[in-house]
């Protein structure tokens, strides 16, 4: 059984109202909480936001799990309530002034909010549990959850959360990144884009895409290792190839790539910002870094988003 102990035992379950994030709905949260802190809580919510009633409490959970807003004070961080406000990675991406990628139009987008699920302070739970199954193969969403009902043997915290939460999180897990079908709300998520999750030979089961990525850009991969040194191991100027793949959370892990893969990632992404080295010494492969993880995370996304020719950097 995978040990799950590094992972977070508080956040949320089956808060998104069973509702996977749908296209529009991120920048219509940040724009509605950038007009009005208390958006959410207000008796016109629906009518501002143009949804239903538990579809603004699946913008609000969406919102804080992919860290595009967050909660103005800080002692409710951990609480869907309250004034919201936008986070500087959400007005980065999103602000309709010289934001990176308002209208999520660049796969690479999508890899990164994928990977802001699992940056502390994590909001959706049940991802890091889903996304970290060692040995699940082939597996229906019953089976999913299952294995996240079983995850509470190990982690006893989680036993206060009941396995119709769990099954509920591994039905949206499922649906947000199986591959799309007709006539369904899949077709409205836009991460069943990423190809995380490839259909099985039996009817209804999957199984995670552990191939490469064509659509994960080199510099994203980078700049998620970045934002995992800096929470995990935030005084070291070194992260060995390793834990990049195979730690819980890891980007590794994350986008679920191969040792191999990932270290040619690097290779190439190194050689594209300054003060970043991938090396190799008696078979110990690592990315070394002269500056603050934080600093050159933020220099990668620059990077990769001016490279690509996007909004916020048009002349």
């Amino acid at each position: 059984m995978t040990d799950f102990n590094e992972l977070p035992n508080s956040g949320f379950f089956a808060r998104h109202e069973t509702f996977c994030p749908r296209y529009g709905w991120l920048k219509k949260g940040f724009d509605g909480v950038l007009s009005d802190s208390d958006i959410f809580d207000t008796q016109d919510a629906i009518e501002k936001l143009g949804v239903g009633k538990n579809m603004v409490r699946a913008i609000r959970f969406w919102g804080v799990a992919f860290k595009i807003i967050e909660a103005r004070q800080e002692s409710t961080r951990q609480r869907l309530s309250g004034p919201m406000r936008g986070t500087r990675f959400g007005k980065k991406l999103l602000s309709d002034k010289n934001g990176w990628d308002p209208f999520l139009e660049d796969p690479g987008t999508l890899w990164l909010l994928h990977w802001n699920l699992f940056v502390p302070p994590i909001a959706a739970t049940a991802w890091s549990y889903a996304i970290n199954l060692k040995n699940l193969g082939l597996f229906s969403l019953q089976d999913l959850g299952r294995a996240l009902s079983d995850c509470k043997e190990s982690v006893p915290e989680l036993s206060r959360y009941s396995d119709s939460s769990l099954e509920k999180d591994a039905s949206c897990f499922t649906r947000m990144y199986a591959p799309g079908r007709r006539f369904s709300e899949e077709i409205e998520c836009p991460f069943t884009q990423l190809d995380l999750l490839l259909s099985g030979e039996k009817t209804q089961t999957f199984r995670f895409n552990t191939d490469t990525k064509p659509s994960l850009p080199d510099m994203i991969f980078l700049a998620a290792c970045f934002d995992y040194a800096r929470h995990s191991q935030p005084d070291l100027k070194t992260l060995g190839l390793n834990k990049i793949v195979y730690h819980m959370n890891s980007p590794g892990a994350v986008f679920k790539l191969s040792e191999t893969d990932g270290g040619h990632r690097l290779e190439r992404a190194a050689e594209n910002l300054d003060g970043v080295l991938f090396t190799e010494s008696y078979g110990n492969r690592q990315l070394q870094f002269e500056r603050e993880p934080e600093n050159l995370y933020w220099e990668a996304l620059i990077r990769y988003f001016k490279d690509s020719g996007h909004i916020g950097f048009k002349r």
